[in-house]
């Protein structure tokens, strides 16, 4: 069956103050993506900070993924690879997956950390790749998801926090009440750091299939 697989992690976990803080804010920050992000395998941590699921389309593995990044920011930020291929399950109990589909997401996550240490992409948290003859878009997406990385890498925190206000339908009204600023300032902010084409861009991309 063709899925759409993820593949994360936490960037320079090993550095955090309190790893003990950071699983914790990580297994609860998963638990509230599967609720809402309604995925075929439930994201969950494999070893370490790593965590994997699968989903149905392309666009619900990249909001997943955008939601869980934005969860952890801007204290901690995440890489990761998203891959579209067969699945097969090997093992039920417990739950064990395998094919293109995983192939191609380690890929992905794999070419995320190493674009990382090249200057020009150093804001790349994102990337796609695809099994051999199953969708001709990978290209285009990758397009979109470099620009929306660099986007979110260039704000400050308090336009990360916007960002994240407006991701979850809030108003800027509210917004602005809640940072202790006019909505004037809200919105300049959002055209200024392109936090409405990130929005923008993130309902496109999630209604790829």
């Amino acid at each position: 069956m063709l899925m759409a697989t993820l593949i994360g992690d936490v960037v320079a976990s090993r550095r955090a103050d309190d790893r003990e803080v950071l699983h914790r804010r990580l297994t609860a920050l998963l638990a509230d993506v599967n609720e809402v992000c309604a995925p075929t395998t439930p994201l969950r941590i494999t070893v370490g900070d790593e965590f994997q699921g699968t989903f149905e389309t392309v666009g619900q593995a990249l909001q997943a993924s955008l939601r869980l990044r934005i969860g952890l920011l801007p204290d901690h930020d995440m890489r990761h690879g998203i891959g579209w291929g067969e699945v097969k399950v090997l093992q039920q109990d417990p739950r064990v997956e395998d094919g293109p589909g995983w192939w191609a997401a380690r890929e992905a996550i794999e070419w995320t950390a190493s674009a990382q240490r090249q200057p020009g992409l150093a804001l790349v948290r994102t990337s796609l790749r695809a099994a051999p003859e199953t969708r001709t878009d990978v290209d285009a997406i990758n397009a979109a998801l470099i620009c929306r990385d660099h986007l979110l890498g260039s704000i400050d925190d308090r336009s990360t926090r916007i960002v994240k206000a407006l991701l979850e339908n809030r108003t800027k009204k509210d917004i602005a009440a809640t940072e202790g600023i006019s909505p004037s300032a809200v919105s300049q902010r959002s055209g200024r750091d392109g936090l409405d084409l990130i929005v923008v861009a993130s309902e496109y991309l999630r209604s790829l299939p």
